[in-house]
């Protein structure tokens, strides 16, 4: 069988793994780290995406074997060891850019790639077209946008904090 060697969320681990075994399911099964979530089994939806070497990857159309000496983070990486959260994550919270949550670590993770890929910022239009490949089934997008908008501020150095969220 067949060997991974990745580092996920700045741990590195070997793993056997069947030449058709998605990333996804080596987060999930062999790592034990069940933030990324699998939600359509096509690709379609988004609640699997990671980050590898940097980019948002949907983990579920990629397989384990082409991960092999990559860096990978998911959602369980991204605060900081003493709890505090990525300011996306904190948006995320602050705005209410949730309900049930099952889409929220992918959604997450493609928001701080679309963020780090437009430094001078996105109008909300922007936002919108480049969450085309995760879906929502509860929020309506209104308040992810918002969260995303307020988080681009912070990550990009024009704002300290996040401002509150207005009711």
């Amino acid at each position: 069988m067949p060997q991974v060697t990745l580092t996920v969320n700045g741990k590195t681990s070997t793993v056997d793994v069947e030449g058709r075994t998605l990333l996804v399911e080596l987060l999930r099964e062999k790592l034990r780290l069940t933030g990324t979530h699998v939600g359509c089994d096509t690709s379609q939806c988004g609640a699997c995406v990671v980050h590898v070497d940097g980019e948002s990857v949907k983990a579920c159309t990629i397989l384990a074997l082409q991960a092999n000496g990559s860096q990978v983070t998911t959602i369980e990486g991204l605060a900081k060891p003493d709890g505090t959260l990525h300011p996306m994550q904190e948006a995320f919270r602050e705005y209410h850019a949730l309900q049930c949550g099952f889409c929220t670590p992918g959604m997450v993770m493609s928001a701080i790639d679309l963020v780090e890929k437009h430094p001078d910022g996105m109008s909300e239009k922007e936002i919108r077209e480049g969450l085309e490949g995760n879906l929502c089934r509860c929020t309506g997008y209104h308040n992810i946008v918002k969260a995303i908008a307020a988080a681009q501020e912070v990550m990009h150095g024009r704002a300290q904090a996040l401002a509150p969220a207005a009711e």
